[in-house]
């Protein structure tokens, strides 16, 4: 089981991490809470209705990592616009998918990485133990990963399968190394929590 997560009855999975995997994990996790950032009732000065009913941004992030987390909707970067016009509507449509959606999927993000905080929390100063989840759990440490690497991704510049590739090519000397390390391990730990959730 080291390395790789593993079926429990009743939907759950398991993984044992030893203390310093715990503090990789949760130290991604929490650096993935800052990018990510409060959310709108933050500035709300003590209104609890204000995330409900706040509108998101309507224009796309300026970081590229939370550009990849949270991308447009109308969009197609292996299809250029037909026309400037065509070209506009798109961004029009974005933005008001994204005004309206982008909340939302900044809240379930935080959540997720949370889940991961608190459940890795739980293991913490035992020199390591086995980290059991439940079904919900494990759903929420999927999106967890997935996130980590779709920004681990975006700082290495990974656009597809060939500069994955690369990256096993990498020599160690390389700076990029401890990252394109997590970037790999994050992958086998996804790979084998999906094959977990699978019928």
């Amino acid at each position: 089981m080291p390395g790789q997560f593993e079926p429990l009855p009743g939907g759950g999975a398991a993984v044992a991490l030893d203390d310093v995997e715990i503090s990789i994990i949760r130290s991604l996790a929490v650096q993935l809470l800052e990018l990510i950032g409060p959310g709108p009732a933050e500035d709300a000065q003590g209104d609890p209705l204000a995330e409900l009913f706040a509108e998101g941004p309507s224009e796309p992030p300026a970081d590229p990592v939370l550009r990849r987390l949270f991308p447009d909707a109308y969009s197609d970067p292996e299809k250029a616009p037909a026309s400037p016009r065509d070209a506009e509507e798109r961004r029009a449509y974005s933005a008001e998918f994204r005004r309206y959606t982008e909340n939302d999927l900044r809240a379930g993000k935080r959540e997720n990485a949370l889940a991961v905080i608190r459940s890795l929390d739980a293991l913490a100063g035992d020199g390591g133990a086995v980290l059991k989840l439940s079904a919900q759990e494990s759903r929420q440490w999927l999106g967890a990963l997935n996130d980590l690497r779709l920004a681990i991704g975006s700082r290495l510049e990974i656009g597809d399968e060939d500069d994955t590739d690369l990256l096993y090519r990498l020599p160690d000397e390389d700076p990029r190394k401890p990252m394109v390390m997590a970037y790999l391990w994050l992958g086998g730990l996804q790979e084998t929590l999906v094959s977990t959730l699978m019928p």
